[in-house]
């Protein structure tokens, strides 16, 4: 297909790579030029000088940027995706967002018979370069299986949630778990080492119980090691918890584990993690 992929940061700039090795046409933009200029060097694509530009003549336009109004800026703004996209065409936003701007972009993309996805990403850094991702998908059933074999390029589990905006909360239920889990973990291994355990030999033992998570096994040892480097910074999971804490104030759920971890990720950002994954919620146990 003719594609578009507007945003290449740690996850969009792979992602666009494996639309272009999997036979797509692939047209880019980026709001730092040079970036997109290095993408290209390195893939098969071409260089659009705005959103517009790229989406003019796609089949399906991905975007992938920071927040709420980054997104609205790439779709809706001056020289924005949407208005040059084809009747029948499709816009995919892969951006962590709130479910209210899915809602509100399925709603002027219909208006311009353009169909819209809500399809935030995890697996991170990692799994993005690896082709890996799991992404939850909210919109209608039909727009979804036409993107859908487009997205397989780059992820391995599409799953259609539900309508505009599912997409979007299902992700809100993904930041929720790794937040209480990440903390089980660091306090975990902080009790460890204060018990005068090995770490090593715990983890072995216990990782083949009923504790084991995609955290222990690929995390453990980094966070013993204070190795923060993996990815998704702090910053953008405060970011996602504040989303889904938002989004608990309108539909009455209680969110208080993830209250007190959000609270503890910004005690990391004092520390200076900011730009450390999130794995470094053990490093307030060391201080």
């Amino acid at each position: 297909m003719k594609t578009a992929f507007i945003g290449l940061g740690v996850m969009g700039y792979p992602m666009a790579a494996f639309l272009a090795k999997s036979g797509h046409a692939v047209a880019v933009y980026n709001r730092t030029a040079a970036r997109a200029g290095l993408w290209c060097d390195e893939n098969a694509g071409t260089i659009a000088a705005t959103p517009a530009a790229a989406a003019s003549g796609a089949d399906i336009v991905f975007t992938c940027v920071g927040n709420d109004d980054d997104v609205r800026d790439v779709v809706t703004g001056s020289d924005g995706a949407l208005a040059a996209m084809a009747d029948g065409s499709i816009l995919v936003d892969h951006t962590t967002a709130s479910a209210t701007l899915a809602r509100e972009l399925y709603a002027a993309a219909a208006g311009r018979g353009v169909g819209f996805l809500d399809a935030p990403l995890s697996g991170g850094q990692a799994g993005a370069e690896s082709g890996q991702l799991t992404t939850m998908v909210g919109g209608d059933e039909e727009a979804f299986e036409r993107a859908r074999p487009v997205m397989e390029s780059y992820a391995k589990a599409i799953t259609l949630i539900g309508p505009a905006g599912s997409g979007q909360l299902a992700k809100m239920v993904n930041q929720i778990c790794i937040a209480g889990i990440v903390q089980g973990l660091s306090e975990a291994l902080h009790f460890a080492k204060c018990a005068g355990l090995d770490p090593a030999k715990v983890i072995g033992a216990i990782s083949q119980g009923a504790a084991q998570s995609w955290q222990m096994e690929n995390r453990w040892q980094t966070m013993v090691n204070g190795e923060f480097d993996f990815g998704f910074a702090v910053d953008w999971m405060r970011k996602d918890l504040g989303i889904a804490l938002d989004e608990a104030q309108k539909n009455g759920a209680t969110l208080e584990l993830t209250e007190i971890v959000d609270r503890y990720y910004e005690e990391v950002q004092k520390l200076g993690g900011s730009r450390w994954d999130t794995s470094s919620l053990i490093a307030r146990f060391e201080r």
